[in-house]
């Protein structure tokens, strides 16, 4: 297989299961969300109030998306919409009392399963897999921004 067909299944494979496989030991350990649910949660448990938009760029999906996934969490009582006092357009997403409650264990839960994930990998490849990572992003954000180039 072409390198460069290889790096593409295997990153896409790599997302699918590291998000299967996180749903399945957040279901094991009792928590009811999913690993995209994970990622709204994760940033509410550090900016307690943050836009929906905000929210949108920092995860990298659409408005719609995100939508979703925040009607989801607030049927799920861990999180409710709150007008902006400023600005009346803008939805402030925060967390309620039972999505504070989450973080302890849900958090525990992601290192571990992180943990086990990188495991027998030394810290010197997982800082070079984190590097090309950062660069292949990079080199994402500037085929969007000149999106003549392909």
């Amino acid at each position: 297989m072409m390198l460069i067909k290889e790096i593409a299944v295997n990153v896409n494979i790599l997302n699918s299961r590291i998000k299967k496989c996180f749903f399945d030991k957040l279901q094991e350990n009792g928590i009811n969300i999913t690993p995209e649910q994970y990622l709204v949660m994760d940033i509410l448990w550090e900016k307690p109030s943050i836009s929906q938009q905000n929210i949108a760029d920092i995860i990298q999906k659409d408005k719609n998306s995100v939508t979703k996934i925040i009607d989801s969490l607030e049927k799920k009582n861990f999180v409710k919409r709150v007008m902006d006092k400023n600005d009346r357009r803008i939805n402030k997403i925060e967390l309620t009392d039972e999505g504070f409650a989450l973080e302890k264990i849900t958090t525990e839960v992601a290192i571990n399963f992180m943990n086990h994930t990188i495991k027998g990998i030394d810290n010197q490849d997982l800082d070079k897999f984190v590097e090309v990572m950062r660069r292949l992003k990079d080199n994402l954000d500037n085929i969007e921004a000149t999106s003549n180039v392909l």
